[in-house]
């Protein structure tokens, strides 16, 4: 097998790692590409091109999340992980953890822990590498990356999000979920929603953002109620769509373009948490992106009212 082949071949793996170190596929594609650049440059040929590369890619990330984290700090209102629609890499050995770990909810609490806890974690706990693989992925020794797992896994667990175990009820509850989304059905959406729902948004200040304070089964309804009919009249379609291992959607304009995406928490038979994104900056890998204002703008001036666009 050639280096490009093997190469290739462990690209959707080092994907992976490097998105949910990251928690942007745009700069997890880059991660990848860089370690490709010096996989190519390399003079020596390692006994496992698979702890090799994930080496690389990992080191790469821990990089970028320290400037990342600065760029953070910065961002105009909340901040989501870009959505991901399809992980690349599959292995039923680890199908749940591999699931568990993709969840926003889960990418947000990960962005708690320090970026070597961030990246011991996910060798570790989602894809099972060995400590000595790990040690020379961070550079650390193993003594020190088993105190960074210990340390890792009990910020994780401490505030672990929690999903319905049964995929096929999560899927009935969604798609319950949105068809009455789609109808403006204020007791149906009620009645799907946890007490305590909150709605969360990430616009980048580059997009209007729809009313992310939202908290409570009845005003989250009526403003799901009352959103969605206002834009589907100037052509927006929703559009289900597995996101993070989740629950979710894309909204799209009357010419296919990606106006937002949302994902649904899902625990205990009721929804939990609606996190949208709608920042053109973290969507431009799921298609050609809307311009959000224009159609904010359009869908104002065909329904004569307001829609919250504070965030």
């Amino acid at each position: 097998m050639t280096r490009t082949e093997e190469f290739e071949e462990l690209r959707p793996l080092l994907f992976s790692i490097a998105y949910r170190i990251l928690g942007r596929v745009t700069e997890a594609e880059d991660a990848v590409q860089d370690t490709w650049l010096r996989w190519e440059m390399s003079p020596t040929e390692p006994a496992s091109p698979r702890a090799f590369l994930s080496a690389v890619v990992t080191r790469i990330s821990i990089d970028v999340l320290g400037s990342a984290r600065v760029q953070r700090e910065r961002y105009v209102g909340p901040w989501l992980p870009e959505p991901l629609l399809d992980d690349p890499y599959e292995n039923p050995e680890r199908s749940a953890e591999l699931a568990d770990s993709l969840s926003m909810a889960a990418l947000l609490l990960l962005e708690r822990l320090s970026p070597l806890e961030r990246a011991v974690f996910v060798l570790r706990e989602v894809f099972a590498f060995g400590f000595p693989d790990i040690a020379a992925a961070v550079g650390r020794s193993e003594a020190a990356c088993r105190q960074l797992a210990v340390r890792a896994r009990r910020h994780m667990d401490e505030g672990r999000p929690r999903f319905e175990a049964d995929r096929r009820e999560r899927e009935e509850l969604a798609a319950r979920f949105f068809d009455a989304f789609r109808a403006g059905d204020v007791d149906g959406l009620r009645e799907l929603l946890a007490a305590d729902v909150r709605m969360a948004g990430d616009s980048g200040g580059k997009a209007p953002l729809l009313a992310s304070r939202a908290a409570g089964s009845d005003n989250v309804a009526r403003l799901l109620a009352a959103l969605l009919p206002r834009f589907r009249s100037i052509g927006v379609v929703l559009e289900p769509h597995e996101i993070n291992g989740q629950p979710g959607a894309v909204l799209r304009d009357r010419d296919n373009k990606v106006l937002s995406t949302l994902t649904l928490d899902i625990f205990d038979g009721r929804i939990q948490t609606i996190r949208g994104v709608l920042n053109p900056d973290k969507l431009q890998h799921v298609g050609p992106v809307a311009d959000a204002w224009a159609i904010h703008r359009k869908a104002l001036e065909t329904e004569g009212g307001a829609v919250d666009s504070s965030g």
